[in-house]
């Protein structure tokens, strides 16, 4: 090996060796940051489901868990069949206006349409459980 390749090969030893840590004047790596916990929100779905279910509770269940004014009971698909059938705009209509023995709004004037529609959902989803969400 010529002088030349051996001098070039001592240069880059000396300077890997000046390079790589060794000695204690080397710092320690940072520890990695951590996210900052977030608060967990819940969906807008699952707030619409709350509202849905605390608005069936108020108004809805009174007459859907036993039936009375024929009212189709929750959870018994036989008896929402040919209802679940219509479009749910309709189903909507019906409940926020009344149909037949059903008084709009389950009786509660006051409740917002948005509330209404939240309760139908939440017993459709009651009834089919296994009904895609929109």
């Amino acid at each position: 090996m010529s002088v030349f390749y051996r001098s070039l090969w001592m240069v880059a030893l000396i300077g890997l060796m000046a390079c790589s840590p060794g000695g204690e004047d080397v710092a320690a790596p940072e520890p990695l940051a951590q996210p900052e916990p977030r608060d967990v929100r819940p969906t807008w779905r699952e707030d619409h489901m709350a509202l849905g279910k605390e608005t069936y509770q108020l108004a809805c269940a009174s007459c859907h868990e036993s039936g009375d004014l024929g009212a189709p009971i929750t959870g018994n698909r036989d008896q929402w069949e040919e209802r679940s059938n219509m479009w749910q705009a309709v189903l909507f209509k019906h409940a926020k206006s009344g149909y037949l023995d059903m008084p709009g709004k389950g009786g509660q004037p006051n409740l917002s349409d948005e509330a209404v529609e939240a309760a139908t959902e939440y017993m459709l989803g009651l009834t089919f459980p296994d009904r895609p969400a929109d």
